[in-house]
């Protein structure tokens, strides 16, 4: 998303079709926004535009605003990266404009929104579980595809991936696993690749680990698909590269509001009386990134969880780190945390 260097994709309606040309030759974007001394968006030219205005022989000479798209299409500031991508997918537009109001603010390029440079690591997420707590929404439909504000979760999953530049991304199926891959298919929608690990018995949250063939050479990103995160995937890359563990496991804050007075005793004897206190702890995020040989441990086809990895990696001395991050984080696991997710009840 470009919004620092704005005025490389901006005009004024006083250009003539000669300088949106020139402009758009410049940045390389195909696309140029007429805005007003007040910053408002008049309309905005592409290259098409150009092309049929000289058709209708208009000449370089003439006042860009005779070309230019009035009725264009836009996103307003604060809309998701995902958001944005669905739309220019949708219409087939490989440049949206980001509006405040009728302001100019930013503007998504196509090729850009689907991410950084692509990264060589590969994702494994897991979405095989049945989702029990999730019921009744989980009798026909696998608890990943469960949709928060009109979007699978996994699909918000994948989508997040490919923003931070990973393209190889396996998804790890059992109940109900037919419905995920007839929405993903191999992955081309979204931008990236996209293959199969097809548990025969649940396999628990690193089991599925096992089903692998080759071995990856990079730090391998493992999640579980029934989350809602931000987490920054470049920088958790990067700290697993300087702390170089075996794992690394994403961690955050949750705070818990006990509803009742606690109190501290010694014998009979009250010592201290502490109304509703709000407990603080890290929690773990079901998010990992795996050093390679970490996979030998995983015992074949048989369930596993990553609790029972992190486990057997402290038991052999090998370094696990934690990344503390804040980003935003919601584990969609029972129905109060779906419309949690969903905005219908406040946190």
């Amino acid at each position: 998303m470009h919004t620092a260097d704005l005025d490389r994709y901006v005009i004024s309606p006083e250009a003539t079709i000669r300088d949106a040309l020139h402009t758009i030759n410049l940045n390389e974007a195909e696309f140029v926004a007429v805005v007003d001394a007040q910053g408002m968006v008049l309309g905005v030219i592409t290259d098409g535009d150009i092309r049929r205005g000289l058709l209708r022989d208009l000449t370089l000479a003439d006042r860009a605003v005779d070309i230019m798209t009035r009725d264009f299409i836009s996103i307003q500031q604060g809309a998701d990266r995902a958001a944005a991508l669905d739309l220019m997918k949708a219409l087939v537009i490989r440049q949206l404009p980001i509006l405040a109001g009728k302001k100019l603010v930013g503007l998504h390029l196509f090729g850009e929104i689907l991410g950084a440079v692509p990264r060589p690591n590969r994702a494994v997420i897991m979405a095989g579980g049945r989702g029990t707590r999730l019921r009744p929404y989980t009798e026909t439909v696998p608890k990943p595809m469960i949709p928060v504000a009109g979007r699978p979760l996994l699909e918000r999953i994948v989508l997040h991936l490919v923003g931070h530049g990973i393209r190889n991304i396996t998804l790890a199926v059992n109940y109900l696993g037919d419905q995920i891959e007839r929405h993903f298919e191999d992955g081309r929608r979204f931008g990236c690749s996209i293959s199969y690990l097809r548990e025969q018995q649940e396999l628990g949250t690193a089991g599925a680990l096992s089903l692998i063939e080759s071995s990856p050479t990079e730090p391998l990103i493992v999640m579980n698909g029934d989350q809602i995160t931000r987490v920054d995937f470049g920088a958790m890359l990067a700290f697993h590269d300087e702390e170089m563990p075996a794992m690394t496991m994403a961690v955050g804050p949750y705070q818990h509001e006990i509803p009742f007075g606690v109190v501290e005793a010694e014998g009979n004897d009250l010592k201290r009386i502490e109304e509703k206190p709000t407990i603080q702890v890290l929690i773990n995020r079901g998010i990992y990134i795996l050093s390679p040989e970490v996979l030998a441990l995983i015992p074949r086809n048989h369930p596993f969880t990553m609790v029972d990895l992190v486990d057997l990696c402290q038991q052999e001395d090998r370094k696990v780190s934690i990344f503390y991050t804040e980003d935003e984080w919601i584990d969609v696991g029972r129905p109060t945390d779906l419309a949690r997710a969903n905005g219908t009840i406040q946190q």
